[in-house]
């Protein structure tokens, strides 16, 4: 025998609207559950402020008590004043007038003020005629000053000559030379200092050789000249 089923007895035919409706339910359940909020019905801990009591504290009172002041000092005992009879005689300065009149003028000589320049060496750039080297007599006397320096320079290129042993050993350098041409023309005083004895030695040499000169002069009169110069040595 063959049953028959009921159409309107399927239980499956609105299955997944059942099962949608029922999820949906579900979520809203754990929703509401999850945003569900409780508070305290007690109320907050408040504490009421009395504003109306005073806490002003009682300051004693207290009495100043007032020290009387120092008494003023007394008085300065008056000065007693003792007179004295006069009995040294003083005798009166008398003071003589210094204003001579024309008739008491008296002659005074001219006095001539020497400048002693014996000891005094003047400087080749503020001395006012300068050493004339020989050859620079007839040059005027304001070209003076570069022909000295250009006859100083010429005579050094003149009798240059490197020293052999300066040479050998590679030493080269700049020699600084200071010497005085003195009140007779005559060259003294002369001092190097350089690198190396042996170029020292040389430029002296050099300086040595210098010929007499006629003397600068300061105020008309022959004085001592300091010169300085540098002489270079160097290997080609």
């Amino acid at each position: 025998m063959q049953l028959k089923k009921n159409p309107e007895a399927d239980l499956t035919k609105n299955s997944s609207l059942y099962f949608a409706i029922g999820l949906a339910f579900v979520l809203f359940i754990s929703w509401q559950a999850i945003e569900w909020k409780t508070y305290d019905k007690t109320g907050y801990g408040y504490q009421a402020l009395d504003v109306d009591e005073d806490d002003d504290e009682e300051v004693p009172i207290t009495e100043q008590i007032k020290t009387p002041p120092p008494p003023p000092p007394p008085p300065p005992a008056p000065e007693v004043i003792e007179v004295v009879e006069d009995e040294e005689e003083v005798e009166e300065t008398v003071i003589e007038s210094t204003e001579t009149n024309q008739e008491e003028i008296v002659e005074v000589d001219d006095i001539e003020v020497e400048d002693d320049f014996d000891d005094v060496d003047v400087p080749f750039a503020v001395i006012e005629d300068v050493p004339i080297y020989p050859g620079c007599e007839r040059v005027p006397k304001s070209e003076r000053r570069n022909c000295f320096q250009d006859q100083i320079n010429k005579h050094i290129r003149k009798n240059f000559r490197y020293p052999e042993i300066a040479q050998e050993m590679g030493i080269q350098g700049r020699v600084y030379v200071n010497f005085v041409i003195s009140k007779d023309g005559s060259i003294t005083n002369v001092r190097m200092r350089g690198p190396d004895k042996n170029l020292e030695k040389e430029a002296a040499r050099i300086i040595s050789k210098l010929p007499s000169m006629t003397p600068g002069k300061q105020r008309g009169r022959p004085v001592r000249v300091p010169f300085s110069i540098p002489i270079t040595f160097r290997l080609q």
